[in-house]
């Protein structure tokens, strides 16, 4: 599509920051709303966000700015990159801002630890009338500013509306897959975090990589067990925003998920750690598990480790004494 949008991009974090430099190499105008007015000013004058992506060039046209107001003005679309659990303070700051016909696409992945909504059913609470969709899938936001090819999925309740977005965030290194499975691809994109805190604690005690590849496989059965119980296709936890996720954040340091539970698992600090939003996600996934009756075992141990009440030694010998059974 040739026509040049306004895209407003809340957070100017990597993951916000990367999404802004792909939506001008697509050939819209893109604006960051910074929460830091150093980064703001760093954005502008510099072209770099050392902070968030260092060592990456920024396109010379993106601009930040701190007041939200002004960065939603006349806005075609907004992208939602912020921490989950500052979502909902975020984009109550951005109400009475935004027009109520704006998408708004939410760009992070997690469950609400208050109340156990899922990102779009938060962000309905607080915008009752802007289409939501989301965006999710393997991308690490080094990758993406970098250019390098990656993939996602956009996905709405709507359609016909995730594939005009899916049309128009695309990018000559970015693939956009559109979706209806909303809900699909939000759990996803949420409960991956916790099974890659699981599986960097695994790789982090010294456990093999035999353990590794048993946590991730067992762990994606109890993802989609989970989906099930939300309604979500077992396509959609098939595709990008499941498996392809779930491969990417459990098979690298450059995940925060999986950087903390290396750090779990090798005893050292966690202190000072980027981020890691699988700690917020897992207490509040564990709950949902109890409240529905499901069986998630590795979604309780990740609980167990965070909250102290479990090494990943003992949490593993748990996992292997569990009465056997079939495999399906």
């Amino acid at each position: 599509m040739s026509e040049t949008w306004n895209i407003a991009v809340l957070g100017a974090g990597a993951w916000g920051t990367a999404l802004a430099l792909t939506a001008r190499r697509a050939g819209h105008k893109a604006t960051l709303w910074a929460r830091d007015t150093e980064v703001a000013h760093e954005i502008n004058h510099t072209h770099t966000n050392g902070r968030y992506l260092p060592g990456v060039k920024l396109d010379p046209k993106l601009a930040a700015l701190s007041d939200v107001a002004a960065v939603l003005d006349g806005v075609h679309c907004v992208l939602a990159a912020t921490p989950a659990q500052t979502l909902r303070a975020v984009l109550g700051a951005a109400r009475d801002a935004l027009a109520p016909d704006v998408p708004v696409v939410l760009c992070a992945k997690g469950i609400e630890r208050e109340t156990g909504r899922l990102m779009s059913e938060v962000a309905r609470q607080v915008l009752p009338a802007n289409p939501l969709a989301a965006l999710s899938g393997p991308s690490f936001a080094a990758d993406v500013a970098a250019g390098l090819p990656t993939a996602v999925t956009v996905a709405a309740h709507d359609g016909a509306l995730a594939a005009e977005l899916a049309a128009r965030l695309s990018a000559p290194n970015l693939r956009c897959y559109s979706s209806a499975d909303l809900t699909g691809v939000e759990i996803g994109g949420a409960l991956k975090n916790v099974l890659a805190i699981a599986a960097g604690a695994t790789s982090g005690a010294g456990l093999g990589a035999s353990a590794v590849a048993a946590i991730v496989t067992r762990g994606f059965v109890e993802l989609r067990r989970i989906g099930a119980a939300f309604g979500a296709e077992p396509e959609t936890l098939m595709g990008l925003s499941g498996l392809g996720d779930l491969i990417l954040t459990c098979s690298s340091a450059q995940s925060r998920n999986f950087a903390y539970g290396l750090a779990l698992g090798r005893g050292e600090s966690v202190e000072g750690l980027p981020l890691a939003e699988g700690i917020f996600t897992a207490g509040i996934a564990a709950r949902i598990v109890r409240e529905r009756g499901l069986e998630a075992p590795i979604v309780g141990s990740v609980t167990e480790i965070l909250e102290g009440r479990m090494t990943v030694e003992a949490a593993m010998q748990a996992l292997l004494a569990r009465p056997l059974k079939r495999e399906v």
